[in-house]
């Protein structure tokens, strides 16, 4: 039997790889967006997501000198992912398998944060449905896959993320001792935000 602190312990180990892997995981974002074979809603997801993760006031606050504030987005990136692969068909199985480091065990990792998390999980999960439905700077989401000024605008956005983003696997893992010091900023956040 797994014990809680065990859990506990694979969410920090977790959250730390991913924190330090999401300038890169952006990247698997882009190519959902411009990868034609895969569905129309799906490629919306993809730029839904891409938006949350590079504005810098979404639903948990990014401070720049704590990475914490970036937790949540590595986690609607992966509900949004995996979501852009959840049909089953040929394309999608292609794209999946273009970057299997970020697929394989994925639903496995998701389950340990859903165990770990809780009613912040289920929050976060909620917050996947509406990125197709977002706007970004004065233009909706289909835009940015039919505007070739729009998308060069995200693509640049994106860019400014990456260069900006203040961290690598070595930092992080001094930062992250607990599961608390992630879950804390996030359930202040929910707090701040108000009843559904």
């Amino acid at each position: 039997m797994v014990t809680k602190q065990a859990t506990e312990q694979r969410f920090v180990e977790t959250m730390t790889q991913w924190l330090a892997s999401l300038p890169h995981d952006l990247k698997i974002l882009y190519e959902a967006m411009d990868d034609e074979n895969l569905a129309r809603p799906a490629r919306e997801l993809a730029v839904g997501a891409i938006v949350y993760t590079v504005t810098p006031h979404d639903f948990v606050s990014d401070r720049r000198d704590s990475f914490v504030g970036f937790s949540d987005d590595c986690i609607v990136v992966r509900l949004a992912l995996r979501q852009v692969v959840s049909k089953n068909d040929e394309d999608t199985e292609a794209f999946k398998q273009r970057f299997p480091e970020f697929f394989d065990g994925l639903d496995e990792s998701l389950l340990v944060c859903e165990q770990v998390m809780g009613d912040l999980y289920t929050w976060l999960a909620g917050k996947v449905g509406t990125l197709g439905t977002r706007e970004y700077k004065g233009k909706k989401i289909k835009q940015y896959l039919e505007d070739e000024e729009a998308r060069e605008t995200l693509y640049e956005d994106g860019l400014a993320f990456r260069t900006e983003y203040p961290g690598d696997e070595e930092t992080l893992s001094d930062k992250r001792k607990k599961a608390s010091t992630i879950t804390d900023v996030m359930r202040r956040r929910k707090a701040e935000e108000g009843p559904a």
